[in-house]
């Protein structure tokens, strides 16, 4: 498996990849609204607090020294429960 270099540096706060990642997030509540008639809503309310927690704290986990790293992986575990990625557009794809 090939290995990618990547930057660890902090993002700045004004750095659009932060509206990147607010956006991506917020496509994960909208697909879990979406299913909301497949989890319990206890399941549901726990992921959309968890989601509500992590588009509000976005600048501040942007400013850590990991976070591509982070916030990548906050983003593959919503991706498991979503299914989001398998929703994608083929089409879209370079």
């Amino acid at each position: 498996m090939p290995s990618f270099a990547t930057d660890s540096r902090p993002i700045s706060t004004q750095h659009p990849i932060i509206e990147f990642y607010r956006e991506e997030f917020l496509k994960h509540r909208r697909c879990l609204r979406a299913q909301r008639q497949y989890y319990s809503e206890s399941a549901i309310t726990d992921a959309e607090a968890a989601l509500a927690r992590i588009i509000s704290d976005l600048e501040h986990l942007s400013s850590k020294d990991n976070a591509p790293q982070l916030v990548s992986s906050l983003l593959k575990k919503f991706d498991v429960v979503t299914g989001l990625s398998a929703w994608s557009d083929p089409k879209q794809t370079h």
